[in-house]
């Protein structure tokens, strides 16, 4: 049994690992071509349409966990960047990795990552103007945030094999951890088990699956590799992807640096709207 589960271990590994390191140094390479100026420009643009479409953009080119997307947004702030264009990026930054994407796409299936992105981006955008129509930017603290350095970034080989290099060590752990989490369920989880208590008539498994997301802070990374031996242990598509979209949308060290740059009553506007979003987006995916 222990040999089947190295083996099942190793497997996984071994397939995110190569694509891991092939993805990540291909979209560092990309980088260098990228006009960060103009994007600039385009989300403190009078055209909210198109500057929140430039907010999605920018938090597609800028892999960010949760939490290493707080300095980027107390910058945006900073320079006076629309509240809730500010806020689209927040939602969609830790859940748009197009590192992350891509793996998703091989181990789920593209349909699944198309629906995924399509609903998570649509989500951030509506519900970064409501929080602007609400009023909540006076929430906002003024507060100065170090550990952010902007940076014109050039075609470069050498700078790329560092940042693949600098996210390996960063994000790499969290795809081991769900490859042998992954393993674990393959190999010693009952199939009927999963299959009976997460089934697909268990529709109110979904919301609870977003509530439980937030203080498991499972990263994207390692969220992957797990969903995929969950849904073929045989679990539901909803509950998965819903744990999945708030795990990686919020978590309590995020909170935590939020309280820093947010007033109270906007922190938790922040967790529930991620827990909103993460269950809307399950049951999409437990209707379709």
């Amino acid at each position: 049994m222990w040999i089947d589960l190295f083996k099942s271990f190793l497997s996984i590994a071994i397939e995110l690992t190569v694509l891991f390191v092939v993805i990540s140094f291909a979209i560092s390479l990309l980088q260098g071509f990228i006009p960060y100026e103009k994007i600039e420009k385009k989300l403190a643009g009078r055209n909210k349409i198109l500057a929140a479409f430039a907010a999605i953009l920018f938090a597609f080119i800028t892999p960010f966990c949760s939490c290493s997307t707080i300095p980027i947004v107390v910058n945006m702030l900073k320079k006076k960047m629309p509240f809730g264009i500010v806020m689209i990026f927040l939602f969609s930054s830790p859940v748009l990795d197009p590192t992350i994407l891509t793996i998703m796409g091989v181990i789920l299936g593209w349909k699944v990552t198309i629906i995924y992105t399509v609903i998570t981006m649509t989500l951030s955008i509506i519900i970064g103007f409501t929080l602007e129509k609400l009023g909540l930017e006076n929430s906002v603290k003024n507060v100065i945030m170090t550990g952010y350095e902007e940076t014109n970034k050039k075609f470069n080989l050498k700078l790329a094999l560092k940042e693949t290099f600098d996210l390996m060590k960063s994000v790499y752990p969290y795809l081991i951890l769900g490859a042998a989490i992954g393993a674990v369920i393959h190999g010693l989880v009952p199939t009927e088990w999963i299959s009976t208590v997460f089934d697909q008539e268990k529709w109110w498994l979904i919301p609870i699956a977003a509530i439980v997301g937030v203080p498991l802070y499972i990263r994207l990374s390692s969220m992957i590799p797990i969903s995929q031996m969950l849904i073929l242990k045989g679990m539901a598509l909803g509950p998965v992807m819903a744990m999945m979209i708030s795990s990686a949308g919020a978590s309590l060290p995020e909170v935590v640096l939020l309280k820093s740059i947010f007033k109270t009553e906007l922190v938790i506007t922040f967790v529930i709207s991620v827990i909103t979003m993460s269950t809307i987006a399950g049951f999409v995916f437990y209707l379709i």
